[in-house]
C-alpha cells in the first residue's frame, strides 16, 4: 500500500475570500473522486485552520501501488480538480511512501 500526501501553499496576495472558495471547491472535487477513480482506497482533504502555518491544504490518500498513484494523477477528473487551484496556488509538496 502507498500513502500519497500533498501539501499546497496558496499565494499571500490572493484575497481571503477567493482562497477560501478555491479551497472549498478543491476539497469537494477531490473528495468526490473515489466514485470516478476506482484505484483510490481512501482520500481526504484538510483545510488548515491555523493561520500561523504556511501550508493551506493537506491532501491524504491511499493506493495499492505507486502505479495506481500515477494513474490517479493523470486521470482527467483529478487533473480538472487540480486546475481549481491554478490561480491561487504558490507551491506544492508531495511525499509517497509504502506502509
Amino acid at each position: 500500500m502507498v500513502k500519497h500526501i500533498v501539501l499546497f501553499k496558496l499565494k499571500d496576495e490572493v484575497p481571503a475570500e477567493e482562497k477560501l472558495a478555491a479551497m472549498n471547491n478543491f476539497k469537494k472535487a477531490i473528495e468526490a473522486l473515489p466514485s470516478k477513480i476506482a484505484m483510490i482506497r481512501k482520500i481526504e482533504v484538510g483545510l488548515n485552520i491555523n493561520p500561523a502555518e504556511a501550508w493551506s491544504i493537506a491532501l491524504y490518500s491511499e493506493f495499492d501501488t505507486l502505479d495506481d498513484v500515477k494513474a490517479y494523477a493523470a486521470h482527467p477528473d483529478h487533473v480538472a480538480a487540480g486546475k481549481l487551484l491554478a490561480n491561487v496556488k504558490e507551491s506544492r509538496a508531495c511525499v509517497d511512501y509504502e506502509f
